[in-house]
């Protein structure tokens, strides 16, 4: 190979080390064309350092600035890799103001990095408001996967994970938290949910009560971390061992499995659905259309499988 090619091949592989997108570069890391102006949607680690990508780092050192949860805390991640990427605050106090100021920049052509404390922005965390404003100005929006606490802790559960659902955070009150249990009830797939440490034995007293003693659940603490845990069993047996403990802390995802439908439940199932839209079309003078959907919410079902159900039992 000539001197001239070498060299032609050297500048190519070290392309993204030279240039950063703050100087509008034409090419990123595969040769392909980089747009001025990009939101990146950046996952950062849950609780491992080492679970932050390579491309998640070259993008914080390449954009021009670096949106944050809490600039406090992401100053540590950055620190850690080098990265010295002037940074701004955007958490839930000031997203309403702050995203129409960071479409501003993006507008202007800055490309902006996304984070969170951790995991991936939007997802229990800030985010959406930024992401929505910039695809209504038609602004290019770039998702850099990351940890994500919830999906690591399904794929560890050994609950089912050809379906499932995930909801943020159980309510906080009671009576509110009560209620989507309820609806939950009768769910053909895993539910997950994030839950304060403080309120976790509430949670499970309720899951006891509403869902039994013996549904299978799993809570997966401190996922990553240096104390990560995951406690399975049936939900009596694990509210026991929660309360034994006394204090419980740490990050918590909670898993619940689907019920144990004996062969007479499933039977009845199509029933069930059918019974209650019935019940609906006449107390409440609803359309079918109408009941069925409000059935389907309230058996935790999705609206074409309570439909399914109530052709059967026609």
């Amino acid at each position: 190979m000539s001197l001239l090619a070498t060299a032609t091949v050297m500048r190519v592989l070290h392309w993204p080390r030279m240039v950063k997108l703050s100087e509008k570069s034409s090419t990123d890391a595969e040769g392909q064309a980089v747009s001025p102006g990009t939101l990146y949607v950046v996952g950062t680690p849950i609780g491992n350092l080492e679970d932050m990508t390579l491309r998640a780092v070259r993008t914080l050192k390449e954009v021009d600035r670096i949106a944050c949860e809490d600039t406090r805390q992401t100053v540590k991640l950055l620190n850690h890799y080098g990265i010295e990427t002037p940074t701004i605050s955007y958490h839930e106090h000031n997203e309403l103001t702050r995203a129409a100021e960071l479409v501003v920049h993006l507008e202007n052509g800055d490309n902006i990095a996304l984070v969170t404390d951790a995991g991936m922005p939007g997802v229990s965390d800030p985010g959406y408001r930024l992401v929505a404003l910039a695809v209504r100005h038609h602004i290019r929006v770039v998702p850099i996967p990351g940890a994500s606490a919830f999906l690591s802790a399904l794929v560890a559960s050994g609950l089912p994970t050809d379906s499932f659902r995930f909801s943020g955070f159980l309510p906080g009150k009671a009576g509110a938290r009560r209620t989507a249990l309820g609806a939950i009830r009768h769910s053909p797939r895993t539910q997950i949910f994030y839950e304060a440490p403080h309120r976790i034995v509430e949670a499970l007293s309720d899951i006891v009560e509403i869902l039994g003693a013996e549904r299978h659940i799993v809570i997966a603490r401190e996922v990553t971390k240096l104390h990560e845990e995951f406690l399975r069993g049936r939900a009596g047996e694990v509210l026991e061992q929660l309360r034994k403990r006394g204090e419980v802390k740490g990050e918590i995802t909670l898993l619940i499995g689907k019920p144990e439908e004996e062969p007479a439940q499933v039977q009845s199932a199509a029933k069930n659905v059918a019974r209650r839209v019935r019940e609906l079309m006449r107390s409440e003078q609803l359309e079918e259309k109408v009941a069925l959907k409000q059935a389907a919410k309230e058996f935790g079902l999705s609206k074409s499988e309570a439909y399914r159900e109530l052709q059967r039992s026609k």
